[in-house]
């Protein structure tokens, strides 16, 4: 997708929390670890880390699921759809489950984590795999090689 798409529109399940996205992915990942795959009641979780300032809840009000952790993990309060993240520390992005979008075509996961806690048959297409999380001084490069891919 390109700028001239966005906004890009998207909700819950039920359809009682909306969300629009007006900035671009600074990545798009697919999570293998067991805490993502007993949330998302699958396999891995998908997701887009979309600029904070991008990020806008526009109906509802999600609420506080998960862990009730310092990583804040949001979830309509009547479908309980796993809707976004906001982790410890990193106040700069939304990590929003991709799935929310109501037009997902475009989504194809760039990195893959944790996939030593994979299940055997979980295969994303990723281009770069990492068996927990890539060291925080790649995260750069893996941002700029995913805009620049377009």
């Amino acid at each position: 997708m390109s700028n001239k798409n966005l906004p890009w529109e998207g909700g819950c399940r039920c359809g009682r929390v909306r969300l629009k996205i007006s900035a671009k992915p600074l990545l798009t990942m697919a999570c293998h670890c067991t805490g993502c795959q007993k949330m998302s009641s699958s396999a891995y979780s998908l997701s887009a880390a979309i600029p904070a300032e991008g990020f806008e809840v526009t109906r509802g009000e999600p609420v506080i699921g998960g862990l009730h952790g310092v990583t804040r993990h949001y979830f309509c309060p009547h479908c309980m759809s796993w809707m976004f993240t906001r982790p410890e520390g990193m106040d700069w992005f939304v990590n929003l489950r991709a799935t929310m979008l109501d037009d997902t075509t475009w989504f194809t996961p760039f990195i893959e984590t944790w996939t030593r806690e994979k299940l055997s048959f979980a295969e994303t297409g990723a281009v770069y795999s990492f068996e927990t999380l890539p060291e925080m001084n790649a995260y750069e490069g893996l941002v700029k090689e995913y805009v620049a891919r377009g």
